[in-house]
């Protein structure tokens, strides 16, 4: 629907055209426009604005009288209906000799009365809230999850546990098991505690994860509470709540050397762990971390290399000033990471908002 003011600026231009020597045809084709609108449009001497929300329109014939909406909502709420869909309900009907409506019918007079959903036991649905969480400095929130290598023969498999830092991204922590269960995931949370030496300290720390019964198994649970960490999970079903443990295992899986075929026993499970988690923290230059290695970034050595690397190619545009354009390369990183950043605008700082 166009505007009376928008009405009469197109009759403008379309006159200005035409004195300057255009078809109004083509004039009003540019516009989008036919001729017959811009008639009309012309007609009173002034354009009006658009009467269609005005018009008063006929009721259609088959409409739904009251007395049978009344009646979809009495047959919906009875006893014998009222946990089951339209789609049950209708052929049910039918199954007795009665026709009042479709089951089209009967949804959209259902949810006009906020009916669809909360009839009978059913409990109105929850949105979680998104489960963000931010880190700046190492040992704030690790991540943690369960994946799982080729076992000697199909379907034998070892487990792989693994905690990860979100401020670094190092590896603190993990093992390798026959199974998945929390008495494991307990044992491997107080070895990462003690190898990281987060027994004595003041500042919280959060250990998130999927919604695994691992993760919520009571032993678990307990011995966060007794070591003063506080649990976080994702959202039910959905799967990408804890993207950096996603991450580290897809880079795990895709490693050249990885054991596609399966390794033959425990311990050989264990050394090709221990050899990736030495590359992934030592060798390995993540790309989120602008290129450090996670065991630098965990050190706090992001600023000296970073120095660096800043001079190093101060000193190349220096020696050959016509191969650059612009600023060398941003060879810098930010303090805060966060878990799931919301998508407002965050005004605090860094330090409040991880508070």
């Amino acid at each position: 629907m166009i505007s009376a003011s928008d009405r009469q600026h197109a009759i403008t231009l379309i006159q200005e055209a035409v004195q300057a020597g255009a078809k109004e045809r083509l004039a009003c084709l540019e516009l989008g426009l036919t001729q017959r609108t811009l008639q009309r449009w012309r007609r009173d001497g002034s354009p009006k604005e658009d009467q269609r929300p005005y018009a008063t329109r006929q009721a259609p014939s088959h409409k739904l009288s009251e007395a049978e909406r009344q009646q979809i909502l009495e047959v919906v709420n009875q006893p014998a209906y009222k946990s089951l869909p339209p789609s049950q309900i209708v052929p049910r009907l039918a199954d007795e000799g009665t026709y009042i409506a479709s089951e089209s019918t009967f949804y959209r007079v259902m949810h006009d009365h906020q009916l669809q959903h909360h009839r009978g036991r059913s409990k109105k649905p929850v949105s979680k809230p998104l489960t963000s969480h931010c880190a700046v400095k190492p040992n704030q929130v690790w991540m943690w999850d369960i994946t799982w290598l080729p076992g000697p023969v199909k379907g034998m498999f070892y487990y792989l546990y693994l905690i990860l830092d979100l401020f670094s991204r190092k590896i603190v922590g993990w093992e390798i098991w026959n199974d998945e269960s929390a008495e494991h995931a307990s044992q491997l949370v107080r070895r990462t505690v003690l190898s990281e030496q987060c027994v004595m300290r003041n500042d919280p720390l959060i250990l998130h994860s999927d919604n695994g019964s691992p993760m919520k198994g009571a032993t678990l649970l307990e011995t966060l509470y007794s070591l003063g960490i506080t649990p976080s999970r994702s959202r039910p079903r959905v799967r990408n709540d804890n993207p950096y443990a996603e991450s580290v295992f897809r880079t795990c899986k895709y490693r050249p050397n990885y054991p596609v075929k399966g390794v033959e026993s425990m311990s050989e499970a264990r050394e090709w762990v221990l050899q990736f988690v030495h590359w992934y923290n030592s060798e390995h230059r993540h790309s989120g971390l602008n290129f450090l290695t996670p065991n630098q970034r965990h050190k706090g050595q992001a600023e000296q290399i970073f120095e660096n690397r800043k001079q190093v190619y101060e000193t190349a545009r220096q020696n050959h000033p016509s191969r650059w354009s612009g600023k060398t390369r941003d060879w810098s990183l930010d303090d805060q990471v966060w878990l799931n950043p919301e998508k407002a605008p965050i005004s605090a700082t860094a330090e409040e908002q991880c508070n």
